[in-house]
Order: structure tokens, then C-alpha cells, then sequence
């Protein structure tokens, strides 16, 4: 026989929902400095290196396949 007991939280619905909506706001905010410091990043190489035009597709596709890996292991 298990000892089981079973307690009731009275939680605020609305409470709740602002405190995870603030949460993924946070969250947007962060993803967005994030990417736009991978794109300066990016940019700033292009321009250090001097890539050309196929370089430079090269450089950023590749970035795009990192989103899409960190995008998957997120789900995973």
C-alpha cells in the first residue's frame, strides 16, 4: 500500500499566465541579441576576410544550419 497524499493549490490562472508570458518574452528578447550578434559576427568576417559573394552565402548558410541543429537538439 502506497502512502499517497493529495494536496489542492489554489492558483491564480491569470497570475500564472502573465508570469510565462513576461517568461517567453525574456526569452524572444534574448534569442533576438543572440542572433544579432551571430549576424554582426558574420558580417565582420565577410568584411575582415574580404569573402566574395559565394563565400559569403557559404558562411551564412552554414549559419543557418547551426539554427537548425541547435532548433532540433531543442526539441530533442
Amino acid at each position: 500500500m502506497r502512502n499517497i497524499e493529495i494536496r489542492k493549490f489554489d492558483a491564480d490562472v491569470e497570475q500564472l499566465s502573465t508570469i510565462i508570458t513576461s517568461a517567453r518574452a525574456e526569452e524572444r528578447a534574448e534569442r533576438g541579441l543572440l542572433v544579432a550578434r551571430r549576424l554582426t559576427d558574420i558580417a565582420m568576417r565577410i568584411q575582415q576576410n574580404g569573402l566574395n559573394s559565394v563565400e559569403a552565402a557559404e558562411l551564412i548558410r552554414q549559419e543557418a544550419e547551426r539554427y537548425q541543429n541547435e532548433a532540433q537538439e531543442a526539441v530533442h
